[in-house]
């Protein structure tokens, strides 16, 4: 039997190192290095406040923009979800909470009737806000983590994956409240999941294990496994064409990530720079990644090269918590501990 175990050992050893093998035979250039073309401050006009979103009376620790890319809800610690309306900056609706610790907010994109939630509760909680009362009463509660909601994401109008300080994620049916799946293969807690655009079948988590995972829904299974962060992952987000993820982490770097050539193909970090990183977007061509970081700035990179980088000039007086780009790519709106939403254009 022994023998039989140390055989096993040394073919899974063998197979590790093909696959490392294949794996630095695609991964033979970086983005910075073969991009030709100048620095982005050339050729990229300055990005300003447009709008400052005010009605919170604490911290802002979520937003999530609705598919019509002019509505956006908003979760903070004073145990209130607000809607807004982006461009005229009216409140639109206010949801009060059950539990004031929401640390995440998502919008369905598709009819934006409906709006999930959760946090210190360990509960995400469904409202339709086309049927709100005054009573202001979930619609549904996903009841199943054993640790914090840290995120969660709709999939379709009635799927919802969710991650959690319980080292899971979870694939919800809306409409029933069950568990489909869910998904354990991360040793730490799970802070941040995204749903690709262009297929809604994969989602990727980021972990403070410092992986991010690719899953894919249809077998319930991790399909790929991404390394290079030195701490807690906070944040991840697809790249438009749904190829590369990015991501970002207390290491004070942001790292993107190709699915094709399973590997990192360019890293974000600056020396000026020391700080984490709360929140990753793309802009919608994918040229630009937005950072929000602890130091109260949103900095913007050039993800052709690995250097370029610019700061939202007009920063939050705290920590920016949360970002997000619309669907239709014109605005981005960045959520802070100061209490205030802005949106960028």
């Amino acid at each position: 039997m022994e023998d039989r175990i140390a055989a096993a050992e040394a073919e899974v050893a063998t197979l590790k190192e093909q696959i490392q093998n294949v794996r630095t035979e695609k991964k033979d250039s970086s983005m910075g290095a073969v991009n030709p073309k100048g620095s982005l401050r050339d050729i990229r006009k300055p990005i300003k406040t447009r709008r400052t979103l005010k009605g919170h009376f604490g911290k802002v620790y979520a937003m999530n923009w609705a598919g019509d890319s002019q509505t956006l809800v908003s979760a903070s610690q004073d145990g209130k979800l607000i809607v807004w309306n982006a461009y005229t900056t009216n409140k639109v609706q206010a949801i009060p909470l059950r539990s004031s610790w929401v640390m995440t907010c998502a919008f369905e994109q598709t009819k934006g009737n409906l709006i999930a939630c959760g946090g210190l509760d360990n509960v995400c909680s469904i409202y339709n806000i086309q049927q709100q009362s005054t009573n202001a009463r979930a619609a549904k509660e996903l009841v199943g983590h054993d640790g914090y909601l840290s995120c969660c994401r709709f999939v379709d109008e009635g799927h919802v994956v969710t991650s959690s300080g319980d080292s899971s994620c979870i694939y919800w049916d809306v409409d029933t409240g069950e568990v489909v799946k869910t998904f354990t293969d991360h040793t730490g807690d799970v802070m941040s999941v995204a749903v690709s655009t262009e297929n809604s079948n994969i989602f990727v988590s980021g972990s403070v294990d410092t992986t991010a995972k690719i899953w894919d829904l249809r077998n319930g299974k991790c399909v790929q496994t991404h390394t290079g962060h030195t701490q807690d992952i906070n944040s991840v987000a697809f790249f438009p064409d749904g190829f590369a993820i990015g991501t970002g982490s207390d290491d004070s770097s942001c790292r993107l990530f190709d699915m094709r050539c399973y590997g990192e193909v360019n890293k974000f970090q600056s020396d000026k720079i020391t700080c984490g990183i709360t929140s990753v977007a793309f802009s919608k061509s994918g040229r630009l990644m937005f950072g929000g970081y602890d130091d109260f700035n949103t900095y913007a990179w050039d993800t052709l090269a690995n250097q370029s980088v610019f700061a939202l000039q007009g920063p939050h007086e705290n920590r920016v918590s949360c970002l997000g780009v619309n669907g239709k790519g014109d605005a981005l709106c960045t959520g802070s501990w100061d209490t205030n939403l802005k949106i960028w254009a």
